[in-house]
């Protein structure tokens, strides 16, 4: 089975926030195949399974807000017995532009909190990662800006770019990550 686990925070006041870009390409991904997300409290997520490419999937977005991302990641592969190879986390990421794209098979944490839980709850930086650029960052606090909703003026860009983020998962898991880095990064 493979496993998206799209990173943001539960609640009204975050839906926008730049922070929540991993949950709005997995929202996206499950308004494209008419899934619903269902709230599972025991692995400390909404999920949904469906088929791409053929494939069992599961989707995941953490209840458990971003710092803790981690715990509900490691519950999930625990319970489905999903292999680390079969994992894909999408998130915000201040260094790149917004709507730009970065796919990693590995890699540090770069300061984003969700990736150090999830590192510390796998016990690697050996997982596949889709960055999703937010910035540029003005100068003020990160955690001040991710908290932030987009701009009126962004939407437009950040409509197209969470469409070819969805496009870029969908080749990922078909083609894997060398040719999907060719082809999106």
């Amino acid at each position: 089975m493979k496993l998206i686990a799209g990173l943001g925070n539960t609640g009204e006041k975050y839906l926008f926030t730049r922070h929540n870009a991993g949950f709005m390409i997995a929202d996206k991904i499950a308004f494209d195949n008419n899934l619903d997300f269902k709230e599972d409290k025991k692995l400390k997520c909404f999920l949904t399974k469906f088929k791409m490419n053929g494939n069992d999937a599961m989707l995941i977005k953490p209840t458990t807000f971003m710092n803790l991302s981690g715990e509900a990641l490691i519950a999930v592969m625990n319970y489905y017995k999903i292999d680390i190879k079969d994992i894909l986390v999408v998130y915000d990421d201040l260094s790149l532009n917004l709507g730009k794209i970065r796919f990693r098979a590995n890699g540090s944490d770069g300061g984003h909190n969700g990736i150090k839980s999830i590192i510390k709850h796998l016990g690697t930086s050996e997982f596949t990662r889709l960055k999703f650029g937010i910035g540029p960052q003005p100068p003020i606090p990160s955690e001040n800006f991710v908290l932030q909703n987009f701009s009126k003026d962004q939407l437009g860009v950040l409509k197209e770019s969470i469409v070819r983020a969805v496009e870029a998962v969908e080749f990922y898991f078909e083609n894997g990550i060398q040719k999907t880095q060719n082809n999106y990064n």
